[in-house]
């Protein structure tokens, strides 16, 4: 496998024969949570910055070489969409103190980044069916984790209101 396709596919988790994109997400959970943990939320977003640029040059290049515009087995957007979306939910809460609300804060991560990035309502759809190239692959998943990021963080303030 070439560094590219490593890269595209998220270490091959994009070959998966069913539901690609959830298990790409799925497999950068543990990898963002680790960076969270040993090294802050902030980290995580500079993580999410420099791959989301490479991923765009990466992508670029690979639908200039005749690839498939959005194939399904690109799944490093999945990664840095939920990466994003981690960083917001975990940079917004002081939750390593509290495992139910550590466990509810990843639940929601994967939960709340795969419905926008399968629903893609407004701005995020525009981007999917507009923006050709990287900047369209990558970009609607980077508005789906802001947008998942921001949901969490309403649940989690909505939760704390209400005393639960």
């Amino acid at each position: 496998m070439t560094l590219q396709k490593l890269l595209l596919t998220f270490f091959g988790s994009g070959l998966s024969p069913v539901a690609p994109g959830t298990v790409g997400t799925a497999a950068a959970m543990p990898f963002g949570l680790a960076i969270i943990y040993y090294m802050g939320a902030n980290s995580l977003t500079t993580l999410v910055i420099v791959l989301s640029i490479i991923s765009i040059l990466e992508i670029n290049k690979y639908e200039k070489n005749g690839g498939i515009h959005d194939d399904k087995s690109i799944v490093v957007d999945e990664a840095v969409g939920v990466w994003l979306t981690m960083a917001i939910t975990f940079g917004g809460l002081s939750i390593w103190q509290n495992e139910y609300i550590y466990t509810i804060a990843i639940i929601l991560s994967f939960a709340n980044f795969r419905l926008f990035d399968i629903w893609k309502p407004s701005t995020i759809g525009y981007i999917d069916k507009k923006i050709k190239g990287g900047l369209g692959v990558v970009g609607d998943d980077l508005l789906a984790g802001l947008a998942a990021g921001v949901m969490n963080l309403l649940i989690f303030k909505a939760l704390n209101y209400f005393g639960a």
